[in-house]
């Protein structure tokens, strides 16, 4: 999620709005499910196969969010067959470049285009008013336009999960966490984190350290080499590079991934990987967009869309922890369980979430506040 610290407050207010003026409100949109391919009509045959296209922010081969979304494509490019004629673009920076490839793309015409990164909201909006008859649909976003949905997942819910899991694991009870910029996306993911891993040791601590970047390997690796230093034995990140993983495997510190399984860069010393699942809300719109009922909705899934999950979890995990993480997993996706019930106390002591509440959407995407068991503050200005 490539988002910039000065959209923090506006992201937060907005996203609501958003979501709310879809009709979500306090529960999440399911994703669109793939529907049989219809016929295509008259026109779109003698069109040939539907174009579609998608814009990555980093590189798709390496391990990490680009990645993620590049495994979805490739499921429906393999669901649709020669129904879409895909294009990807990638390293495509968050400026005027944005605009000028989402242009290129509308005048290759491409009917959809997925721009996968927060930073491209407003070249999208821009480009979608000069090609009407195109949709677009932006990752992480929070506006629409009658040609513009949005999407995102519930990463809170695997983070809670991970939590646990490292919960289990540590020995010096010092879990790290690098953090690239403190908007309430990635203080829901800490505070969740937090949370699951007091639910099983409450004698953790979570240590953050910000590299204020969302893609910046060396950062990411020497923040990961400072935490080892401060006796942190299990290590995760919310960064957007695999150099954590890679790093946690050189110093042989186990670590839980983000974004994707990053099973080669660290191949010994993965615990477990938080990952988002895009792959049916893909094909869903995409078959959307086939049938004519396409409509600029605001997503966002969690666990009962099944966009998130803890994978890969480590064979020498104790049974007891696997199962109940499952079990956990199982209640949220049966809307049984929220991570963010009350009581929940924040650094200062006070109850930000009263005993027998559940976190609403408003609360989650104006969370300004870390939770009681982490250490440090958030930087100034945030």
């Amino acid at each position: 999620m490539q988002k910039r610290l000065a959209f923090k407050l506006v992201f937060a207010g907005a996203a609501l709005a958003a979501l709310t003026a879809c009709g979500q409100k306090e529960e999440p949109k399911a994703p669109a499910a793939a529907k049989p391919a219809a016929a295509p009509a008259p026109a779109a045959q003698a069109e040939g196969p539907m174009k579609v296209a998608f814009m990555y922010v980093s590189p798709a081969n390496e391990e990490g969010w680009s990645t993620q979304h590049d495994i979805a494509r490739r499921a429906v490019e393999a669901k649709f067959g020669d129904k879409i004629k895909v294009t990807t673009v990638e390293n495509i920076p968050e400026n005027a470049d944005a605009e000028r490839v989402l242009r290129d793309l509308a005048q290759q015409g491409n009917k959809l285009i997925f721009a996968t990164s927060f930073g491209y909201m407003n070249s999208v909006l821009k480009v979608a008013k000069e090609f009407p008859e195109v949709k677009f649909e932006h990752a992480t976003g929070y506006k629409t336009a009658p040609n513009v949905a949005n999407y995102s997942a519930r990463f809170y819910e695997a983070r809670y999960l991970a939590g646990k899991l490292a919960g289990a694991t540590t020995k010096t009870n010092i879990l790290g966490y690098v953090a690239a910029l403190p908007i309430p996306e990635v203080l829901q993911g800490i505070n969740a984190y937090t949370l699951g891993a007091q639910s099983v040791n409450p004698n953790v601590e979570v240590r953050v350290v910000w590299t204020s970047a969302w893609y910046d390997p060396g950062k990411e690796s020497d923040a990961t080499k400072s935490l080892i230093g401060q006796k942190a034995d299990v290590i995760t990140h919310h960064t957007n590079s695999s150099a954590v993983a890679a790093a946690c495997e050189e110093a042989k510190v186990p670590v839980i991934s983000y974004n994707t399984s990053m099973k080669r860069a660290a191949p010994t010393m993965l615990l477990g990987g938080v990952i988002h699942i895009w792959d049916d809300f893909y094909a869903g719109r995409i078959q959307a967009v086939m049938d004519g009922t396409w409509k600029p909705q605001s997503v966002w899934g969690g666990a009962p869309e099944h966009m998130v999950a803890l994978v890969d979890i480590a064979k020498g995990t104790p049974e007891a922890v696997v199962k109940d993480i499952d079990a956990t997993y199982e209640r949220m996706a049966k809307r049984e369980f929220h991570p963010f019930t009350g009581p929940v106390v924040d650094q200062d002591g006070k109850e930000v979430i009263p005993a027998g509440k559940t976190a609403s959407d408003s609360d989650l995407l104006t969370m300004g506040y870390l939770v009681k068991g982490v250490a440090g503050k958030l930087p100034s200005g945030s």
